[in-house]
């Protein structure tokens, strides 16, 4: 069921309507339940979109996992449970779901954070990909000729990346590259510490091809009627 709103290579991910497929969508969240002791979601589906990675072949759609998002969250959350499949694990998935969620809030023009508390494998999941993606943007920025363009604000990371203001912080904080002197924090992107922080956050994961995504926000709301 669903529509396919993406694929690259062999992967494609599926956007399935909990209310428009109600059993299919139980069905998965009885699966979920085999493997996450905190799943609880199983049977009010309809306020939630699931959305289903694939691995594809001659033979057809093969599940990798998936993750869920309410279709008007009032916290913002772009992420409501995620499951890669045992067999799946160690592939690169997991950061390729995460990234996706937040492709999506891209698309969406806000900023997302998944909902809390995550479990203790999706809290390593996610701030290794906090990290990552912060550290790059930092050394990227880091590297410019011009000084002024040098300037970075969490405000102005959030824009870029739809990170929450708050994970970023608690990610720079957890980094210790957020530091605090004469009465203003500044953030230290010191290439050598940028590179060191790196070498321990993990690979990037499957990638997410942004510009391979047909997709359009769930309208819930008029916000996107004005």
């Amino acid at each position: 069921p669903g529509d396919e709103i993406y694929r690259n290579g062999n992967v494609s991910v599926f956007e399935v309507d909990g209310e428009k497929s109600k059993i299919w969508c139980q069905n998965l969240c009885y699966l979920a339940k085999l493997f996450l002791d905190h799943k609880y979601l199983y049977y009010d589906v309809d306020p939630f979109l699931f959305y289903v990675i694939c691995e594809c072949d001659e033979q057809g759609f093969h599940v990798v996992g998936y993750f869920s998002k309410e279709k008007e969250s009032m916290n913002n959350y772009n992420l409501a449970c995620i499951l890669t499949l045992p067999q799946h694990q160690r592939k690169g998935y997991g950061k390729f779901i995460i990234a996706f969620s937040y492709a999506l809030s891209k698309i969406e023009q806000k900023q997302g954070s998944p909902e809390k508390p995550l479990s203790d494998l999706g809290r390593v999941s996610y701030e290794s990909f906090w990290a990552r993606t912060l550290l790059l943007k930092l050394r990227e920025i880091s590297m410019r000729v011009n000084p002024e363009d040098r300037m970075v604000s969490i405000d102005g990371l959030a824009e870029e990346t739809c990170f929450t203001t708050l994970d970023i912080k608690n990610t720079l904080d957890r980094l210790q590259i957020l530091l605090y002197s004469q009465g203003q924090f500044y953030i230290n992107a010191n290439p050598k510490i940028i590179d060191y922080h790196l070498q321990r956050c993990g690979g990037q994961g499957v990638p997410v091809d942004s510009s391979k995504i047909h997709w359009t926000p769930h309208l819930t709301s008029d916000r996107w009627l004005r």
